[in-house]
This record gives C-alpha cells, structure tokens and sequence, in this order.
C-alpha cells in the first residue's frame, strides 16, 4: 500500500488521511475499457467466477467489491464494501451494515423505491483502500481515490443508471437493491475470523454485468491479512484526524492485529493534563462504532509493539482509577460477543501521572547498550563464544 502511494510506510497514515481531507473530483469519460464486454442477460454463476471462500460458507460470495449508491435526496455518491452472497442468476444477498448505504437504502424504501448500485471488482490498490475511509456522509470516496492518486480518477457512467464507477476497472455488476424484500444470507467466514450469522438480509438484483475482454476477477478472503489491513489503514488515518482535531497532542494510532484491526484501538499521546486520556477514549468511540477497546500510552511506547503497550497497561494502570466502560453502546455486528451489535467499550489510561516522581518511572537501560550489535555477536559465536567475546 506504501508502494502504490509513492511513500514510506511511515507516512501511509499522514498521506491517506490528507488524501481523505483534501479529495478531487472525478473526471467522466465517455468509453471505458470494463465496458468490452457487456451482458444483459445476466447468469452470475456462469459469467463470473465466483469462490466459496471457508468451509461453512453459505454459498459463493462476491469479497471485493466496492458497492456505489447515491443518495436520492442529494444525488452524492457513497462507495463502501460488502459481502454478497449469489442467490440466483441474477440476484444476490447483500449485507448493509449501519453506514451511508444502508442509509441511502432506508431513504428509498421509505418512498418504495429501489436503491440503484453497482459492484465494481477489481480496481486499483488505492482506490479499494480509499472506499474504506471514515468520512462524512456524500462525500464520494472515488474523490480520495483521486487525492491518493494525485489526479482525477477516470470514471464512466454505469450502462443502466446514473452512477459513476472506475472507468479502468476489471468489473461492474450493475442493478437495484429491492424495497421490501429480505432474504436469508449467511453464514460467511468474516474479518474477527468467524462465521458472521444466517440471517434475513437485503437483496440486488442484477441488471447488467460490463467487464474488460481479460478481466482479472480479484476476490479477498476473510479474515486473511488483506482484509485485515484493508479495514485497517484507512480508519487508522481517519482516526487520527478526527482525534487531532480535539487533541492536537495525540501522536499516532494503531488498531492492533490481536483485535483483528478494527476492535483494539492504542493511541499514542503527548500528555498535557490528567483526565485527558479519557476524554481520547471517548472521541475514539465516537470516532467508529467498530471500535471496542481503547488504550491511551505515552510517547515513549511503541504502539506497534503489542508487548509494549501490554507491558505499560502492566506498570501504568490501574482499575479503579483508570478504568472507563460504556456499557450499552452500539459495537460491530459482526463481534459475536454482542447482543446483535450492542455491546460495552472499555478504555484504559496507560499513561504516567504527571505528578509523579521523577525516578518512580524512569525506565532503566544499560549505558552504551545501543552500540552493540547482538546479532553479529550471535553470529560469530556460533562455534566458540568464548573466543568471540575476545576480539
């Protein structure tokens, strides 16, 4: 993902996050290479190649594509990932978790109109990290595709409605999603790395399917690092933004791996005051419901270091006094530890008192132990330590 943005991996974070507060708009094109080949008369199953993916999986599912809606009182276009399991030949089941398009889609059935989409699988790394930003309702992800890429994204209008997809991409999936109808869809092996449920959800029915005469069909499995880090980077760069924003000394954050990068959120902070930890924990709540548990460090922790933080929650906090839960709140439907989504959050302030004495959190280190280079001791030891030690 650094690679595909032209920068270090230090600096994926900062890039994503200006990309996400500095979008630019798309530039239309009237012909497209995903539109060589077009079938109207649709058959999913025979005309793409779709995966069952784990071995309780409810079916063949589409992983990796980027839903496109509009909203229908603005026309703002939202673009957001969700599983779709085939239902028939032209019909999937679609999981709509409480974001802009599960709203988009409320706004039309409450009129009992369909909500126009299309599924767009296989882009380029940028624009599929960039449609898993945080960012307010109808602004079009496809526009921080464009700030990532440093130019306007190339997109053409779908061939059975008014939406705008990545004119370069592998395949469109064009169609409605139905006022009034639920379907059982379910289970499917999802990112915490289990089953998310059977259960009634909502349902697409395909219109047209466009792809490139050699498409690439790109699918993701869940749970797998890809999927992982996709979630990830983006909510990571946006939570930075939308905490520095109340608290310019918060440094950096990280969703761990540990909390299947979207639960367990570490943040580093430059402390300032007590009482301020905690006023964090409660932004990064509000930041993304997904986010379950929240440790606030100091700067002198590596919050990439899953032992590093663990290790100051051991000698910094304690319960009765460092402690925050909200219990009752909305959490991931997908954590089957909820109550269909609602759950508690929990944050712990891992920080030093900045009352406290000098010495009493001094962290020990060895004089000139910075300078040896263990590895290469290691190394030349192999057959006799004793004689490496002499030279």
């Amino acid at each position: 993902m650094a690679d595909a943005m032209g920068v270090e991996t230090g600096e994926v974070l900062a890039c994503f996050r200006d990309a996400a507060l500095q979008p630019i708009p798309w530039r239309e094109t009237a012909s497209a290479p995903v539109h060589e080949v077009v079938h109207r008369d649709v058959d999913l199953a025979r005309q793409l190649p779709l995966p069952t993916h784990n071995e309780h999986d409810g079916g063949p599912y589409v992983t990796a594509g980027l839903m496109i809606t509009r909203n229908p009182r603005t026309g703002a276009q939202n673009v957001s990932i969700h599983r779709c399991q085939l239902h028939g030949p032209n019909r999937l089941g679609v999981l709509l978790l409480p974001r802009h398009a599960h709203m988009f889609f409320e706004m039309a059935e409450q009129g009992g109109r369909p909500l126009e989409a299309a599924i767009v699988i296989g882009v380029d790394p940028l624009t599929l990290l960039a449609s898993q930003a945080i960012a307010p309702i109808d602004v079009d992800e496809l526009e921080i595709a464009g700030a990532l890429h440093r130019r306007p994204l190339s997109v053409v209008k779908c061939l059975t409605s008014d939406l705008r997809v990545p004119a370069d991409a592998e395949v469109v999936i064009e169609g409605r999603l139905l006022p009034g109808v639920r379907e059982l869809e379910g289970p499917f092996g999802e990112f915490p790395q289990y089953y998310g449920e059977r259960g009634e959800r909502h349902v697409m029915e395909v219109d047209a399917i466009a792809h490139r005469k050699d498409a690439i069909f790109h699918t993701i499995v869940g749970g797998g690092l890809e999927h992982l880090l996709l979630g990830a980077i983006p909510r990571e760069a946006t939570l930075l933004a939308h905490l520095q924003r109340s608290f310019p000394n918060v440094r950096d954050v990280h969703l761990s791996r540990g909390g299947a990068c979207r639960y367990h959120l570490h943040v580093q902070i430059r402390k300032r005051q007590e009482g301020e930890a905690k006023n964090i924990m409660l932004g990064a709540f509000a930041g993304h419901y997904d986010v379950k548990h929240v440790i606030v460090v100091d700067e002198d922790v590596d919050i990439h270091d899953a032992a590093a933080v663990e290790w100051a929650v051991a000698t910094r906090f304690q319960a009765d006094r460092d402690l925050v839960v909200v219990s009752e709140s909305q959490g991931s439907k997908l954590d089957p530890s909820t109550r269909n989504g609602v759950g508690a959050k929990m944050g712990l302030d891992a920080t030093k008192p900045l009352s406290a004495d000098e010495m009493t959190f001094k962290r020990i280190r060895v004089p000139g132990e910075e300078k040896v280079d263990a590895a290469a001791l290691v190394a030349r030891s192999a057959t006799n330590w004793r004689e490496a030690l002499k030279r």
